[in-house]
């Protein structure tokens, strides 16, 4: 990655820096491959909520994945149409369920038998129909960290195989509520699509249990998760998204006018995004040097929430490659960005960049110690690499 460091030196570090056109390419992709097949796609703002964000994928005619009122909020302050909008989460409050039926939104993706009981109450109150899907835990294994894997048994989303009779008895008993689709989602950050395979399988599987029951509902929602090249962002800065949505073509069997939905996050926003920081002070340590930069986990987590690898660049040094821990300035030892990482020789007020971080990086930020919310800025006429201008935002 080519940056113009006179341009990125009058901007106050850290900040995200977005190349917009990166991300118009990537949506471009997407809805060029989904509509080959006539599938629905639903961004997950959870992945990224910023409004220019949000506006740039809206103009595409997708929908939104919501995991919160809030999100759901900010998809309608972006454009999004509400029956384009699905509502997702295992924690759903009354107050965030309101919203959605207030805005009459396409689907909540409901994932216990108490969520159904009191989404039916609500909806009752405000004498109206919710449409529901099932999220139904498939118990297929995905190769992720543990701490984004949601598609076994052991996970605390979704509903169990085993429970749905005592589901399907309920729902029988819920007026106020439609069953119009299954909904799954098996983790995150997913670069097997063996995994997507498996998934497939076991779709098939349950639609056939509920066949045999004289169910067939109108829509499946296999979720997302599809991972991004977090090791080499320039040489894939657009994951295969040509072979991810042939592979449901190829190994799904949906029933006769059935529609498929997608929930893609981290494929459409990751690669855009960058996080740009200074280096406050270089000293020296046991095996290598600490490069101590002015970004830190409250603006960046992953690292240390996940052991997620960031690609780190020094935009400002063309020198003899060294060794070094890059650091933040946060109290906390986990506020390490990557140990002994090869960089050019770096000094004092080098700009340091931390590679795709368009998802759950902003989003994710915090204010522990105080710090401020870094700034956004957006870049819109950017080739895939080369020179940059960001523009406020």
């Amino acid at each position: 990655m080519n940056l113009d460091i006179n341009i990125l030196n009058k901007y106050k570090t850290p900040f995200y820096w977005y190349n917009m056109e990166v991300l118009n390419t990537t949506i471009k992709l997407i809805k060029a491959e989904s509509e080959k097949h006539g599938y629905h796609v639903h961004y997950a703002v959870k992945a990224n909520a910023n409004i220019p964000i949000l506006k740039a994928i809206e103009k595409f005619g997708f929908g939104t994945d919501c995991v919160s009122g809030n999100e759901i909020k900010q998809s309608l302050e972006a454009g999004f149409t509400p029956d384009e909008i699905v509502f997702a989460g295992v924690g759903k409050n009354d107050e965030e369920i309101n919203i959605g039926l207030e805005n009459d939104i396409f689907c909540f993706n409901s994932e216990s038998i108490p969520e159904l009981e009191v989404i039916n109450e609500l909806a009752g109150k405000k004498r109206k129909k919710a449409s529901v899907a099932l999220r139904i835990n498939p118990n297929v294994a995905a190769s992720t960290h543990h701490y984004i894997a949601t598609g076994l048994e052991e996970n605390k989303f979704g509903i169990n195989m085993w429970e749905m009779e005592d589901v399907l008895s309920t729902l029988n008993t819920l007026t106020n509520i439609e069953l119009i689709g299954l909904h799954f989602h098996i983790g995150s950050q997913i670069t097997d699509l063996q995994d997507f395979k498996g998934l497939c399988l076991r779709v098939n599987e349950i639609q056939e249990w509920f066949y045999a029951r004289q169910i067939i509902v109108d829509h499946i929602n296999v979720g997302g998760g599809l991972g991004i090249n977090y090791d080499e962002p320039d040489k894939e800065a657009i994951p295969d998204f040509k072979a991810y949505f042939k592979l449901f073509k190829d190994f799904l069997k949906l029933r006769p006018k059935q529609q498929l939905h997608f929930e893609l996050g981290r494929a459409v926003v990751g690669q855009c995004g960058t996080l740009i920081s200074k280096v406050l002070y270089v000293k020296k340590g046991v095996k290598t040097k600490f490069a101590i930069v002015d970004a830190g986990m409250t603006e960046l987590i992953r690292i240390a929430l996940y052991q997620a690898y960031h690609k780190i660049e020094n935009l400002s040094s063309q020198k003899a490659i060294e060794k070094y821990d890059v650091v933040g300035p946060i109290c906390e030892s986990s506020d390490c960005f990557g140990k002994a990482v090869e960089l050019p020789e770096t000094k004092r007020g080098d700009l340091i960049a931390l590679r795709s971080t368009g998802a759950y990086g902003e989003v994710m930020s915090s204010r522990y110690n105080l710090r401020d919310f870094a700034e956004a800025y957006y870049s819109t006429s950017t080739p895939l690499s080369g020179h940059s201008t960001p523009l406020g935002g």
